[in-house]
């Protein structure tokens, strides 16, 4: 009998009860549940709209800018076709330093990540046919490119379930990759799906090699994934992106489970940018947040040069980061 009423009592425990409730944990969320211990990735967000603090123009050099990362105190970005050189710049769009790497091609450089040895570009553009075949990523010595004696490898890939290789119609894939994020142990990619207005997530090694890049995982984000930056002890990703007639977005993925990304709080923020075709985005400390946008010309109506824009994501993620650092 004894033994019963101690299990009674452990079984039915408010305390324990209250760990196991599931939901919204997101203050900023309209669902937030305060009773929730486990965030279930279910939070519902009020439509929003965020403008830049400061846009200042950059130089013609990087018109193409397609990505971006802060290191060592500058910003890092390179060009979409033909150029080889990486290019530094600093926080205000001033002092260009340019990067000669040597000994390699661009076919299509549309993303760029790091972690603290080696900074990854990703040379996987694929939207004119959807059928590359020769998909890879530049890895290069951070310490070598300091030192002006650049040390390269490559990783080489290909989409496990792309099986279809014939020529399509130009942005109509959903093969086209301008997105990657770096972990201790691995690359993630995410794709910019021209047809399906999804992303899917994908995972390879951050080893030089050829591989096959596993599929995750799959999020409908309404609009075209360009660039995103990851802070993964902060467990927040931060994308970029547009719609197809160029309303650019933030996409926030954060407090998710270990890396499985698309499972905690998704929020979308439109950018008070339109016809920006923003590429690229980076961040200090997961509040302060950079990108940049391509030169994009339809003319006679539209000509938007290209930019370096700052935003203060602290309305969204403050409260997120001061529970999490508890």
């Amino acid at each position: 009998m004894k033994w019963f009423l101690l299990f009674s009592i452990v079984l039915f425990s408010p305390t324990l009860l209250l760990a196991q409730i599931s939901g919204c944990t997101d203050l900023e969320a309209r669902n937030y549940n305060p009773n929730a211990i486990i965030n279930d990735g279910s939070c519902i967000y009020l439509s929003s709209k965020i403008y830049p603090n400061f846009s200042v123009p950059i130089s013609d050099t990087i018109h193409e800018t397609s990505g971006l990362i802060y290191w060592n105190d500058k910003l890092w970005t390179m060009n979409d076709d033909g150029d080889t050189n990486l290019y530094s710049l600093d926080t205000t769009g001033i002092n260009l330093q340019k990067f000669a790497l040597l000994k390699v091609k661009n076919k299509d450089w549309e993303a760029i990540a790091q972690d603290s040895s080696h900074i990854y570009i990703g040379d996987f553009g694929n939207n004119v046919s959807g059928n590359r075949q020769d998909l890879h990523i530049l890895k290069i010595e951070k310490k070598s490119l300091l030192e002006n004696k650049i040390v390269i490898d490559t990783i080489a890939f290909s989409f496990e379930d792309q099986i279809n290789f014939e020529k399509q119609t130009s942005n109509t894939t959903n093969f086209d990759c301008e997105t990657m994020l770096v972990t201790k142990d691995s690359l993630y990619l995410l794709t910019k799906e021209w047809s399906s207005g999804q992303t899917r997530l994908y995972v390879l090694p951050k080893l030089a090699g050829t591989f096959k890049a596993k599929f995750r995982a799959s999020l409908n984000v309404n609009g075209l994934v360009t660039g995103g930056v990851l802070l993964e002890d902060k467990k927040i990703i931060a994308l970029c992106g547009y719609s197809k007639n160029l309303q650019p977005f933030l996409y926030l993925l954060y407090d998710y489970k270990e890396n499985e990304f698309f499972s905690g709080n998704k929020r979308k923020i439109k950018l008070g940018l339109p016809f920006h075709q923003v590429e690229g985005i980076a961040t200090k400390n997961g509040l302060q947040y950079y990108l940049t946008n391509e030169k994009f010309q339809r003319k006679p109506f539209i000509s938007v040069n290209q930019q370096l824009h700052f935003v203060y994501l602290s309305v969204y993620l403050k409260s997120y980061l001061s529970k999490s650092s508890n």
